[in-house]
């Protein structure tokens, strides 16, 4: 049981960092039609240091895949300390970019774990 709980752990760091970063990538790529690596790397960080945050608070290696318990909680830090990250910084918050942030992090970070917990359910019976 401590193998399997331990491979959801690195399932789950893997796939909350790529849809962090797909979340970003996107974003930045719309707005300035390039991939410029400084200018990526100054719109990922505060997410980045906000899903380290998340991870931290709310206690993933406990239930990684749970999308209620661990899902909400990892989207609700990462998305609220990285907005707040970006306003200390001085780039812009508007309320189109909040709404987005939020909208599209929740259908990632909650919805895959829903689709995980779903198929590990479905294979431990």
């Amino acid at each position: 049981m401590a193998s399997k709980k331990s491979s959801h752990l690195v399932l789950a760091l893997a796939v909350d960092l790529v849809l962090v970063l797909a979340f970003v990538a996107v974003g930045h790529y719309q707005h300035y039609r390039d991939f410029d690596p400084t200018a990526l790397t100054q719109t990922a960080w505060p997410f980045l240091v906000s899903l380290v945050a998340a991870w931290l608070l709310v206690r993933v290696w406990d239930r990684p895949l749970s999308p209620l318990a661990t899902g909400t909680g990892v989207w609700a830090v990462t998305v609220l300390v990285g907005l707040v990250l970006r306003a200390i910084g001085g780039v812009s918050v508007a309320e189109a970019f909040l709404i987005v942030a939020a909208g599209l992090n929740f259908v990632t970070l909650v919805g895959w774990r829903l689709i995980a917990s779903a198929a590990v359910g479905r294979s431990a019976r």
